[in-house]
């Protein structure tokens, strides 16, 4: 087994929006990212993925849109103020912010599940290749994510699905040490 794409499996790690530095990654490199996710195995060849990538001035105007759906969407009894703030400051030190959507086939006969993991297999192309070139990412789902407000604000059909953001930055410090809860043992059954 290659080693160096061993040590880039084990050293993919979840950096929290908050423990990024706020310095900025080019352009052209998220490109490099986004054309690994492009890579990814599908089924039928739907290539559900769709991305909407929010940089520089976006990543702020993005983050303040959220907070205003959540606002305008949580019944009052449900708003919790420190959502709402979370929301809006939860971009802050990220350099890019990737809406991760699925955009479903035409072909019926592609269950929605394998489109689904089609688009998380795209997901983890960008994160393997991030984490190759040193950077913090974290994959978040909170917030509006799953609630049609987010998928008109995405401009998704009613059959798209938004999986969540792909927060992107620079980190200071080292790599945070990686664990596993359960032994390997527990989760495999050879026959």
């Amino acid at each position: 087994m290659d080693q160096h794409l061993e040590q880039i499996i084990k050293n993919r790690r979840t950096v929290k929006p908050t423990g990024m530095n706020g310095k900025k990654i080019p352009d052209d490199i998220i490109r490099q990212l986004l054309s690994l996710a492009d890579w990814a195995p599908t089924h039928g060849y739907t290539e559900p993925w769709y991305f909407v990538v929010y940089s520089g001035d976006a990543v702020k105007q993005f983050c303040a849109d959220h907070a205003t759906l959540y606002k305008n969407n949580t019944p009052a009894a449900q708003f919790i103020p420190g959502n709402y703030e979370k929301l809006q400051h939860q971009g802050d030190l990220a350099s890019h912010i990737i809406a991760i959507c699925l955009k479903r086939g035409d072909n019926p006969k592609i269950p929605e599940i394998e489109e689904i993991a089609a688009v998380s297999c795209a997901v983890q192309n960008m994160w393997l290749g991030a984490t190759a070139l040193g950077l913090a990412a974290y994959w978040g789902s909170g917030g509006m994510t799953y609630t049609p407000a987010m998928q008109d604000y995405l401009g998704l059909r009613d059959q798209d699905k938004v999986l969540g953001f792909f927060y992107l930055g620079y980190a200071d410090g080292g790599i945070p040490e990686g664990r596993r809860i359960k032994p390997l043992t527990e989760k495999i059954k050879w026959i």
